[in-house]
């Protein structure tokens, strides 16, 4: 009896630190994957050149009506805080047609750099992003501290963003 006593208090204790291993584990900075963006308008950027400054990854399509909600709220962080360092990036889905994202582009004129994600792969790195809009905010030492699937507001990231930016004079 007091042996079955003794496997239970173990298993117990044994589930507890799986249970505070995972939570750790959810909790724990993600480093942003090492990845190379090709921008539509030529530019190549390794990510590892963006480190130092905060930088917003957003996942959206031309078809996604939350994500052309989005974009006003995207061009205010751009205009409000690439001054002071902060990079936006934005990737069109596998699924989205090149050419409806240049003509969106061309349309549109966006603030910030767009890219295609034609073979998926940008997408798989960031968790396996399949729903638009999905927005990751990345810290100045390259780890992804936010992670957003929906539409956002600015007063919901603008704080995380302040605390990497030092102060306008």
């Amino acid at each position: 009896m007091l042996r079955r006593f003794h496997r239970a208090i173990l298993g117990s204790f044994l589930f507890a630190l799986v249970v505070i291993a995972g939570v750790f584990y959810a909790l724990a900075p993600r480093k942003a994957p090492p990845l190379t963006f090709t921008f539509l308008n030529g530019q190549v950027t390794d990510f590892t050149q963006l480190i130092g400054r905060p930088i917003v990854v957003t996942f959206w399509a031309t078809d996604c009506a939350s994500c052309l909600k989005e974009i006003p709220v995207l061009t205010k962080l751009y205009n409000t805080y690439h001054q002071r360092g902060l990079e936006i990036i934005g990737v069109s889905m596998y699924y989205d047609p090149p050419n409806h994202v240049v003509e969106f582009n061309k349309q549109y004129l966006l603030p910030y750099p767009l890219t295609l994600d034609i073979d998926g792969n940008i997408a798989s790195a960031f968790a396996q992003t399949r729903v638009t809009p999905t927005t990751f905010l990345i810290n100045p030492q390259g780890n992804i501290i936010w992670k957003h699937t929906g539409l956002f507001e600015f007063t919901q990231i603008q704080p995380k963003i302040d605390a990497f930016l030092s102060p306008t004079s």
